[in-house]
């Protein structure tokens, strides 16, 4: 079967789901490349049931949905609608609100921001590979207090939240012939503390042992939290590329969303980081959120506001 492609344009997205049927199948090639696998039995065998699209097991005779057991099974909301709410939010630049969606899609609020949080769930790929090679590592504050914001406008999203990130450092040579640097991929996560503990577990889910690590005059990172790696210290280190990358992290926070309550954090910053990878290819984008969103169970309410 081999995987799909996907559109390049806002035309052929509306040319190639323009029906729940075709939307189905785009989701069965992205879940079995290599063919159906009856998630029962492990069956091969199958036959295609066209209304509505699925396959029926030759071996067990389950019957299965492409949508069954991934991040928009059992939601209500039509495929098409988890289609355009996937295309607007990898493809937008700005990244898209559950406000926005509600009005794109017609929907209650409350059903667009399920609808973000299970996409947001899909966009974290477990296998994915820790970064490499030079990497700046600092921590910095989303939240804190809001001029002219006094009691009852103190609410959850006034209050500060620790962030730790890590950003790799990709050196290459321009036109001009000088040798200069770019940010890569980046990694985010919250944190209670920015201790030596908390630095050191957060580089070895994230960091490759042996990289270079950057960082400025901060204490937490001790020989201890630098165990496996290497280290270069430049206190005051400004205007760094995980500095540029926080800042474009909290303009996208208090600009797109208004503001995050820490709870809900860790949600936003799989988004970011999954959109910052992927800045380049937006469009690919699309193609790997429905991708991961075929290996990802679906996620309750309860769910939503745990890592």
């Amino acid at each position: 079967m081999g995987r799909p492609g996907f559109p390049k344009t806002l035309q052929e997205f509306r040319r190639q789901f323009s029906s729940d049927g075709a939307c189905l199948e785009y989701l069965a090639q992205s879940r079995w490349p290599e063919g159906f696998v009856c998630p029962k039995c492990g069956g091969r065998k199958y036959w295609v049931i066209r209304e509505p699209f699925g396959y029926e097991c030759g071996r067990c005779g389950r019957r299965t949905s492409p949508m069954s057991g991934t991040v928009m099974h059992r939601s209500h909301v039509a495929i098409q609608e988890w289609f355009w709410a996937a295309y607007l939010v990898t493809t937008h630049t700005p990244g898209l609100s559950a406000t926005q969606l509600e009005r794109q899609i017609g929907c209650q609020y409350n059903t667009a921001w399920f609808m973000l949080h299970r996409l947001r769930h899909a966009m974290v790929n477990d296998a994915r590979s820790r970064l490499r090679g030079a990497v700046e590592a600092d921590e910095t504050i989303i939240g804190g207090p809001v001029r002219g914001k006094r009691g009852r406008a103190v609410t959850s999203l006034t209050m500060k939240t620790l962030v730790f990130g890590a950003v790799e450092v990709i050196a290459y040579t321009d036109k001009r012939g000088e040798n200069v640097e770019r940010a890569g991929r980046i990694r985010l996560a919250t944190t209670a503390n920015a201790d030596e503990k908390s630095i050191g577990e957060f580089l070895v889910q994230n960091v490759e042992g042996g990289s270079m690590i950057r960082t400025d005059g901060w204490r937490g990172y001790s020989k201890t939290a630098l165990a496996n790696y290497r280290h270069r210290q430049t206190p005051g280190m400004r205007a760094s590329h995980i500095h540029r990358a926080f800042g474009n992290l909290k303009t996208w926070l208090n600009g797109t969303h208004h503001g995050v309550a820490p709870k809900y954090l860790h949600a936003y910053l799989d988004e970011f980081v999954f959109r910052f990878n992927r800045r380049n290819t937006p469009m690919a984008a699309f193609q790997t959120l429905l991708g991961i969103a075929t290996c990802k169970s679906p996620r309750t309410l309860a769910d939503t506001s745990e890592p």
